[in-house]
């Protein structure tokens, strides 16, 4: 019964972290989502106050018309800046190899021409290598 637990355990642990490794690497915090609510919230505002639809909406706060809106809307700046996936960031790779530019001399091999032998190799003196392996039995 132990055993099943820690199995159980140890899937529920390793998929959660696989899930946050792929929001982390979509750009999407645990902070991002726990703002969805705030996201919503000023969805539904946008809905009532202007008839704005989802798409309207992300468009006014993540696309084109987002300049456009936050300069119409200063009004609006504390809540936009409550909203999820605002933050600016960027991801930079550095790559560095460095060649190593000692040269070492090459030392030659000594081959030795004295061998000496592990094996002895004797034929095989029973009757049955000679007669082969299957044969018919003699007596009945």
């Amino acid at each position: 019964m132990l055993i099943i637990i820690f199995i159980l355990v140890s899937k529920i642990v390793s998929i959660s972290l696989s899930f946050v490794i792929l929001l982390h690497s979509f750009g999407i915090s645990l902070y991002d989502v726990s703002q969805i609510d705030e996201f919503i919230e000023h969805a539904q505002f946008h809905s009532e106050q202007y008839g704005d639809n989802v798409f309207v909406f992300i468009s006014k706060h993540y696309g084109e018309l987002k300049a456009a809106h936050d300069k119409e809307h200063q009004e609006e700046k504390e809540n936009h800046e409550q909203l999820p996936f605002q933050h600016k960031s960027h991801i930079c790779s550095i790559t560095a190899f460095v060649l190593n530019s000692q040269k070492e001399d090459i030392k030659s091999i000594e081959i030795s021409e004295y061998r000496s032998h592990n094996f002895f190799y004797q034929a095989p003196s029973s009757s049955l290598h000679s007669e082969g392996i299957l044969q018919p039995p003699r007596h009945s």
